[in-house]
């Protein structure tokens, strides 16, 4: 009897940000802007009144979103990475980032590969006195390139 087929959970995944020789797994808290589109151009046919050729043009991706609990620079590559890129303005495009949704013993279902991935914004939560949350700090991420795998 062939295995069933059940639908993927969301919340088991990681992430992976390729910073120099070490490949660096960030615990973040959610992630979105996996998404791909593609830009269309109308054509109008000489003659024909009565409607318009759309036609795919290009590809069109994001932004990223990651939120995360807040950490420090000194204890964090990638905290490191968009200080130099917001304070020093030295923009230091990724390759790959991966995005990973893990199953029930921690191995891949589904790889998201990103490409070329530099900060656009960096945003850190509201400081509340009444509340006793985990600020939180989001990154939103441009990228030009998404490929879908599964081993």
């Amino acid at each position: 009897m062939p295995e069933s087929i059940y639908q993927t959970v969301n919340f088991h995944f990681k992430v992976e940000f390729n910073l120099g020789k070490d490949n660096i797994d960030a615990r973040f808290q959610s992630v979105s802007g996996l998404d791909a589109m593609l830009d269309t151009e109308s054509i109008k046919e000489g003659g024909e009144n009565r409607f318009e050729h759309v036609v795919p043009v290009r590809r069109k991706y994001g932004p990223l979103i990651l939120k995360r609990g807040l950490i420090k620079p000194s204890d964090s590559a990638i905290t490191a990475w968009l200080k130099r890129a917001f304070d020093d303005e030295q923009v230091e495009p990724l390759a790959t980032v991966m995005i990973k949704l893990l199953n029930e013993e921690h191995q891949p279902l589904i790889t998201w590969t990103i490409n070329n991935v530099w900060p656009r914004s960096w945003k850190i939560g509201e400081l509340n006195a009444e509340q006793s949350a985990v600020l939180i700090e989001t990154l939103e991420l441009n990228y030009n390139r998404l490929l879908i795998t599964n081993p």
